[in-house]
C-alpha cells in the first residue's frame, strides 16, 4: 500500500528501515519496517492527525495552523502516554508495543508484527464456524479486552479488520489508535466502526466503559455466527429492527446459550449489557467447557485437549532425544486440562498447546509440573502453581503402557523472562524466538523461556527446541538458521 503522505521505502527511522505502508487512518499511518540490530521485522504507527497536520518535505510532520498547533501537541502527548501504558500490557492476545519515541516532531509506536491474516480474511475459507471455534476465539480476545480495562483504558475500535488470526490460529486484538482511557465523564472524540460500535461511542460524552469493548466483540459473535455485519448502532433505536441472534438463520447451528450471550452483550441500552468481561466471561466458559466435555478427537482442533484419555508418544527422530523406544506415556486428560486452564491464566489460549507439548516429553506428572512452571513469571503464582499441582502428582501419576528412561529435570524454577545457568544472550533469544515462531507460531514465546530454563548450553537448547518442529526439513532449516545467526557455523 503506497501513500502520498507516507515515509519513502527505505527511509531510516533510528535503527528502523521502513519497507513499506501497512495502513493509512485518520490518526496516522501503520509501517512495515525492519529493525536494523535484531533484523526482524516490526510495525511502526507514526501520529500524524490528517485534519491537523501534514508532512513537510523534510519529512518532519507541522502543525496545519497556529489554530490547530495546540490540538496537534496534545495529540502527540496523549499518543505517547498512551504508548507507555500499551507497552506495560502483557498478554499473547494484545500485539506488544516494544517501544516509543519522538522524531520528525512527531510521535512513533513500535509493535510486534503479526504473521497473518485479518479476521475478516481468514474466515473466508473456513465458514461455517463451529461452537467450539467461536468460544474459544471469544475467550482469548476477553483475556486481553481485560487486561485493557484493568489498566483503565478501552479499545474501542474492536471489529474484524482489527483482529489478526497468527499463523497458529490464535487471535490477536491490533489498533489501539481509538484507545481512551476509561475515566468517568471524560470527554472522547466519536471514533465509530458502524455495525461494531454502541450508540454511547457516536458522541463525546458518551457513558462509555467496558459494556461498550464488550459490545464491539459481541458484534464480532454475531458476524461470525450469522455471517452479517450488525445494524449501525444509531438504527437501533428507539425500536430495534435487527433480528436477535436466536432468531437469525444460523440459530439451529448453535446451542442457545451461544445465541443469548451474544444477544446480551449487543444490546442497545449499555445498561443492558454484562457491566464487566467477567460477567460475560461465565456465560461463554461454560459452552467452552462444555465442547472440551464432548469426546472430541485431540486432531480435531489443536487448541483443546480433548476429554478423551490421550495417549502421548515421544518424538524420537529429533536431534538431543534419547533413543527409540516402545514407550508410550498415558495422562489422565482431566489432570492435564487442570494444568492448562491455571497455566491459561499467565499464557492465554496457547497454554493448551503448551501442556501438550510439555507432555511429550516427560515421564511423570512431576516432570510434566516442574516443566510447565517455568513459564509463570510471577514467583507467587509459580509457587501456587507448583504447590497445587505437585500435590496432585504425588497422588495421582502417569500410567506407563512401558517404561522408559528419561532424566528428571530438576532445574531452579526462573525469576526473570529467560532465567536459566548459563544465562543466554537476550538478542540471541529473541532472534531465536522469531525463527521459532515461523513454525510453530505465537507459542514460541513459551517455548523458548522453557528451554532456556533447562538447557546448559546453546546446542543444547537448539536441539531442545527443535524437537518442537514436527517437518524434519524444517526441522533441519531451523537449525541451520539459528546455529548461523548465533555463531556457531
Amino acid at each position: 500500500m503506497d501513500s502520498d503522505i507516507a515515509l519513502p521505502r527505505g527511509y531510516q527511522l533510528q535503527e528502523y528501515r521502513i519497507d513499506s505502508t501497512l495502513g493509512v487512518g485518520g490518526f496516522g499511518l501503520t509501517y512495515l519496517a525492519t529493525d536494523a540490530n535484531l533484523n526482524m521485522q516490526v510495525a511502526i504507527k507514526e501520529y500524524l492527525p490528517g485534519d491537523l497536520a501534514m508532512r513537510g518535505e523534510d519529512h518532519s510532520i507541522r502543525s496545519r495552523s497556529e489554530q490547530t498547533l495546540e490540538k496537534f501537541t496534545w495529540g502527540r502527548n496523549r499518543f505517547l502516554d498512551e504508548s507507555r501504558t500499551l507497552a506495560s500490557f502483557r498478554h499473547p492476545n494484545i500485539v506488544r508495543v516494544m517501544r516509543f519515541f519522538e522524531a520528525n516532531q512527531t510521535a512513533y509506536m513500535v509493535m510486534e508484527f503479526v504473521a497473518g491474516q485479518p479476521l475478516n480474511e481468514w474466515i473466508k475459507t473456513r465458514r461455517p464456524v463451529s461452537t467450539a471455534s467461536v468460544t474459544e476465539l471469544a475467550l482469548a480476545l476477553l483475556g486481553g479486552v481485560e487486561v485493557i480495562h484493568q489498566s483503565g483504558f478501552l479499545h474501542r475500535d474492536i471489529k474484524p479488520g482489527n483482529i489478526f488470526m497468527r499463523q497458529d490460529g490464535a487471535p490477536v486484538l491490533l489498533d489501539f489508535g481509538s484507545a481512551r482511557a476509561a475515566s468517568v465523564d471524560t470527554e472522547r472524540t466519536a471514533i465509530v466502526s458502524p455495525g461494531y460500535a454502541p450508540l454511547e461511542q457516536y458522541h463525546a460524552h458518551g457513558n462509555q466503559g467496558p459494556w461498550t469493548d464488550i459490545y464491539a466483540l459481541g458484534g464480532v459473535l454475531y458476524w461470525l455466527v450469522t455471517g452479517h455485519k450488525p445494524l449501525e448502532a444509531t438504527a437501533r433505536v428507539p425500536q430495534d429492527p435487527m433480528p436477535a441472534t436466536v432468531h437469525s438463520a444460523e440459530a439451529r447451528r448453535f446451542p442457545p446459550a451461544l445465541l443469548e450471550a451474544i444477544d446480551w452483550a449487543l444490546a442497545p441500552s449499555e445498561r443492558a449489557r454484562p457491566q464487566t468481561v467477567a460477567a460475560w466471561r461465565q456465560s461463554l466458559q461454560a459452552l467452552a467447557d462444555r465442547s472440551v466435555a464432548q469426546h472430541r478427537p485431540v486432531d480435531a482442533d489443536p487448541t483443546l485437549l480433548s476429554d478423551a484419555t490421550t495417549v502421548l508418544q515421544p518424538r524420537t527422530d529429533a536431534p538431543g532425544m534419547p533413543p527409540p523406544t516402545s514407550t508410550t506415556v498415558v495422562f489422565d486428560p482431566a489432570v492435564l486440562q487442570a494444568m492448562a486452564s491455571d497455566l491459561a491464566a499467565h499464557l492465554g489460549p496457547v497454554a493448551n498447546i503448551v501442556v501438550k507439548s510439555a507432555a511429550r516429553k516427560v515421564a511423570t506428572l512431576q516432570q510434566l509440573v516442574d516443566a510447565l512452571a517455568p513459564d509463570i513469571a510471577d514467583g507467587a503464582a509459580r509457587a501456587d502453581f507448583v504447590k497445587k499441582h505437585g500435590r496432585a502428582a504425588a497422588e495421582r501419576t502417569a500410567t506407563p503402557v512401558s517404561e522408559r528412561s528419561r532424566p528428571s529435570h530438576t532445574n531452579s524454577l526462573p525469576t526473570g523472562l529467560y532465567p536459566s545457568q548459563p544465562v543466554f544472550d537476550a538478542v540471541m533469544l529473541a532472534r531465536t524466538e522469531s525463527e521459532l515462531a515461523q513454525h510453530i507460531g505465537a507459542v514460541a514465546k513459551a517455548i523458548v523461556r522453557r528451554a532456556a530454563a533447562r538447557a546448559r548450553t546453546e546446542q543444547e537448547l537448539f536441539n531442545l527446541l527443535a524437537d518442537e518442529i514436527d517437518n524434519a526439513q524444517d526441522r533441519k532449516a531451523f537449525l541451520r538458521r539459528v546455529m548461523s545467526v548465533s555463531g556457531r557455523v
